[in-house]
C-alpha cells in the first residue's frame, strides 16, 4: 500500500538523479529503540537488509507466538519477526525524522525592549508546534509559555516577558512527532529596565506583581486572556482566611476572587490579542480589585504589540499595588466609559504604555469621541507615564468630589497627547506632577487647574497646543477674542470652578494660540490674570503672594518637598519629545498605524478616516499555541489552497493535481536524495513499481511546486 503522509516536505534536501549518489551527508544520528543509528542505518533496515541488534527495547515489541497445542515460546527471538517489526515502527519514526529535517526556520526579525524581548520567523514545512527558549547571553536558558508563541499566517513570533535588563538570544526550535528540530537562534537582543520613576513607588510600594528588576515576582500567578480563553480560563482563588480555595472559571470571575482580599500571591495576567466582551464584565468593564490589600500585587500585561482590549474597558477600585500595561482600548461603550479608570480608594497604581483610541460615543456634546480616557478619581499614589493618547476628546479628569487637598498625589510623564483635545489632564484638588509629556496639536488646550489644584509642569514640549496651561476663571481661561478682554461673566473652560495654580519651568512652546505668564509685561494685569508661574529655577517655591483669582487659592510647593516627592530625573523638551515618540504606547509602537496631518491640529471634531479604522479593525493573528490546532497554511494562501494539491488515490495507486491545478511535472525521490521516477504532462502518475520506503513526491503545477512525503508499505 502507499500512503500519502500529513507531513512536511524536505525543504533544504540536496536532491539527486538516480545516475548519482545518494546524498547520505547532512543526516542526523537518532536514538531508536535505544539503539543510536543513523539515518542510512533506518533506510537499510526498513528495506530489510540490515540486522537489528538485539536489544531489551526491541526484543519487548516480538509478539508471543503460541503453537495450536499452546507450546510455551522459545526464549530466542524469532529475528525474522523482529526485523519485521522493526521495519514498520521504523517507517513512523523515519518520516518524522524526514519531516525534521524538512523545517528550516528564518529568523525574520527581533528585538528588546523595556524587560522584554521578541522574535519573529517564517518556516520552510510545517512544525506541530515551537519550543522557544531564552537566554541571557552566557546563562542558562529558559523555555517560555507555550502561549506567548503565536501564528500571525505566514509568520510566527514568540515574545519572553519578565526579563531584566540586559543582553538576551531567543531560540526557535521546530517540534515534529514530539521531537526537537533544527533549531534557529537571534544574534543578542538589548533589553532596557522600565522608567520607574513616580509616585505609584512612594513609601517602598511594588505597583504590579514584578519586582524591581523586571522579572516576576516569587510564588506569581500567570494566567493567559485571549478571546477564546476569556469566558472558560479558570484559576483556583484563595477565599478564606484558612486558605481554602475556590475555583473561578472566566476573567472576571478570577478577578471577583481577587476582590475578596484574601489570596496574597502575585497575579500576572497577560492579554493577547484582539479580545471582545467577555461574557462577564462589571458594567462592560473588567473590573480590578482587592481590597486594598497591601501584600497584593495584580498586573494587567498584552503580549507584544498587538493586545487590544475591543469594546471594554479597564476600572480599578479599591485597589492597591496595580499595573495595566502595554494593552489597547478602543470602542469602549461600558457604563463608566473610560478606556482605563481609576475609579476610587485605590493608592499605589502604575498606568503605562498603552494606547488609547476613540470610544463610542456618549449622550453628551463632548463625548463624540467616547468619555474619558484615562480618568482617576479618589486614588492616590498613582503613575501615568508613556502612554499614548489618539485624538481623544478628553485625555485625563483628575479629581471629582475629593474636597481635600491633603494626600492627592500623581505623576505624568513621558505620555504623548497625540491630536487629543482637552484635559491633559484637568485636576481638581490634587498635587500633580506633569513633566516630560508632549502635547502635540491640541485644539483645546493642554493642562487645567480647579478648586485649589496644585500643578508642576516641567520640562515638557508643546507643539500647536492651542493653550498649553489654563487656571480656572483667570487669564486665557476667560479671554474674549471678540472683545479683546478678560470676560469672566461669558467665558471659561471649567464650569465656573475656582481656581488652583500651576507652576511650571523649563518647558517648550511652539504654535500656541496664547499663554500669559505671571507678571509677563507683555499682558495687562497678568498678576492677576495669569495662565501659570513660570519659575526661575526647579527648586524655587511659589510664593504664597500667588494667588488664584477665584478662591485665593496658593501653591502648596509638593514639588520642593523631599517627605513628597520621589527620585526623578527630567529630560529636556526636546529629548522627551523624542523619547516619547519613540517608546509611548504599546511595544514598538503598536500594530494600529496612523499619521496625523497639520490639519489634524485644530480639528476638534471626530476624525471621520480615523474613527473608521478604529471600528473596522481587526487582528491578524491566527492561532495561539496551545489553543486548538495551528493552521497548516498562511492567511493569505487560504483562498488559493486550503491543502496541498497534491493527491493519491489509495486503490489504483496514482498521483494526481487537485482540481484547479493544471500537473506540470511530477518527481519521486528516495530519503537518500535518488530520482526514482520523473513524468511530464497533466496526467495521473502510476506509483504501483515503488519498492516498500519512504519517498518525496515533488510536483509542479501551474500555480507553484509542492512536496509530500510517501510511505510504501
Amino acid at each position: 500500500m502507499v500512503v500519502l503522509c500529513d507531513v512536511s516536505s524536505f525543504a533544504g534536501l540536496a536532491l539527486k538523479d538516480s545516475q548519482g549518489p545518494a546524498a547520505e551527508s547532512g543526516w542526523e544520528t537518532m536514538s531508536v529503540h535505544g539503539e543510536a543509528v543513523g539515518l542510512t542505518r533506518l533506510q537499510r533496515l526498513l528495506a530489510g537488509t540490515a540486522r537489528p541488534s538485539r536489544h531489551p527495547a526491541i526484543d519487548s515489541i516480538h509478539e508471543t507466538r503460541r503453537s495450536p497445542s499452546h507450546r510455551e515460546p522459545s526464549t530466542e527471538p524469532d529475528h525474522k519477526d523482529q526485523a519485521m517489526n522493526t521495519r514498520l515502527s521504523l517507517v513512523g519514526l523515519l518520516a518524522g525524522a524526514i519531516a525534521l529535517q524538512a523545517q528550516t526556520v528564518t529568523i525574520k526579525s527581533s528585538g528588546g525592549w523595556f524587560e522584554a524581548a521578541h522574535v519573529e520567523w517564517t518556516v520552510s514545512g510545517k512544525a506541530d508546534s515551537y519550543n522557544v527558549y531564552v537566554a541571557p547571553v552566557g546563562g542558562t536558558a529558559q523555555q517560555l509559555d507555550t502561549k506567548l508563541i503565536r501564528s500571525y499566517g505566514s509568520t510566527w513570533r514568540a515574545d519572553a516577558l519578565g526579563l531584566k535588563a540586559g543582553s538576551y538570544t531567543l531560540k526557535v526550535v521546530p517540534v515534529v512527532a514530539g521531537k526537537e528540530g533544527t533549531a534557529a537562534t537571534t544574534a543578542a537582543l538589548t533589553v532596557s529596565a522600565h522608567d520607574r520613576a513616580g509616585f505609584a513607588f512612594s513609601g517602598g510600594h511594588i505597583p504590579g506583581a514584578y519586582n524591581l528588576d523586571g522579572t516576576p515576582m516569587t510564588g506569581a500567578v500567570i494566567v493567559y486572556l485571549t478571546d477564546k480563553s476569556k469566558d472558560t480560563v479558570s484559576l483556583p482563588v484563595i477565599t478564606s482566611s484558612k486558605g481554602t480555595t475556590t475555583t473561578y472559571t472566566g476573567i472576571q470571575n478570577i478577578l471577583y476572587g481577587f476582590k475578596k482580599g484574601l489570596d496574597s500571591r502575585p497575579l500576572i495576567i497577560r492579554m493577547i490579542g484582539q479580545v471582545k466582551d467577555a461574557a462577564v464584565l462589571d458594567g462592560g468593564d473588567l473590573v480590578i480589585e482587592n481590597a486594598n490589600l497591601a501584600t497584593g500585587h495584580i498586573t494587567l500585561e498584552g503580549v507584544g504589540e498587538d493586545a487590544l482590549a475591543d469594546g471594554w474597558g479597564v476600572r480599578i477600585k479599591g485597589a492597591t499595588n496595580v499595573e495595566v500595561r502595554n494593552i489597547g482600548v478602543m470602542n469602549v461603550n461600558s457604563t463608566a466609559g473610560d478606556d482605563i479608570g481609576l475609579q476610587q480608594d485605590n493608592d499605589h497604581v502604575w498606568v503605562h504604555h498603552n494606547d488609547h483610541f476613540y470610544g463610542d460615543a456618549g449622550s453628551d456634546a463632548d463625548q463624540v469621541k467616547g468619555d474619558g480616557a484615562m480618568d482617576v478619581k479618589k486614588s492616590t499614589y498613582v503613575t501615568i507615564s508613556y502612554d499614548h493618547f489618539w485624538d481623544n476628546g478628553k485625555s485625563s479628569l483628575l479629581g471629582l468630589s475629593e474636597n481635600t487637598t491633603t494626600g492627592l498625589y500623581i505623576n505624568y510623564h513621558h505620555n504623548w497627547f497625540d491630536h487629543s483635545d482637552s484635559r491633559h489632564p484637568r485636576v481638581r484638588f490634587y498635587s500633580a506632577h506633569i513633566y516630560n509629556n508632549y502635547y502635540d496639536g491640541n485644539d483645546k488646550y493642554g493642562a487645567g487647574s480647579t478648586l485649589g489644584s496644585s500643578l508642576f509642569l516641567e520640562g515638557n514640549y508643546f507643539r500647536n497646543c492651542k493653550h498649553p496651561m489654563l487656571t480656572s476663571l483667570q487669564g486665557t481661561d476667560v479671554w474674549n477674542e471678540l472683545k479683546g478682554a478678560n470676560d469672566p461673566t461669558n467665558m471659561g473652560t471649567f464650569s465656573g470652578e475656582a481656581g488652583g495654580s500651576i507652576k511650571a519651568w523649563n518647558n517648550y512652546m511652539e504654535g500656541q494660540k496664547r499663554f500669559v505668564a505671571y507678571g509677563d509685561a507683555n499682558y495687562a494685569n497678568s498678576t492677576v490674570d495669569f495662565d501659570a508661574y513660570v519659575a526661575k529655577s526647579r527648586d524655587e517655591k511659589m510664593p504664597a503672594t500667588v494667588k488664584s483669582f477665584s478662591g485665593a487659592n496658593v501653591h502648596n510647593n509638593f514639588d520642593t518637598d523631599p517627605s513628597v516627592m520621589y527620585s526623578y530625573v527630567a529630560d529636556a523638551p526636546e529629548v522627551a519629545k523624542t523619547k516619547v515618540i519613540a517608546y509611548s504606547g504599546r511595544m514598538n509602537g503598536g500594530d494600529f498605524k496612523w499619521t496625523f496631518t497639520t490639519a489634524d491640529d485644530t480639528l476638534a471634531v471626530v476624525n471621520a478616516p480615523l474613527k473608521a479604522a478604529i471600528v473596522g479593525y481587526k487582528t491578524s493573528l491566527v492561532y495561539v499555541q496551545g489553543e486548538g490546532t495551528a493552521p497548516t497554511v498562511s492567511v493569505q494562501d487560504r483562498a488559493l489552497a486550503n491543502a496541498n494539491p497534491i493527491r493519491l488515490d489509495a486503490t489504483s495507486r496514482l498521483l494526481t493535481a487537485a482540481p484547479g491545478h493544471v500537473l506540470r511535472t511530477a518527481e519521486v525521490f528516495t530519503v537518500g536524495g535518488s530520482r526514482v521516477l520523473l513524468s511530464s504532462g497533466d496526467r495521473p502518475v502510476s506509483l504501483s513499481g515503488l519498492k516498500s520506503g519512504v519517498y518525496l513526491a515533488r510536483v509542479v503545477t501551474d500555480r507553484g511546486a509542492f512536496e509530500k512525503t510517501i510511505v510504501r508499505n
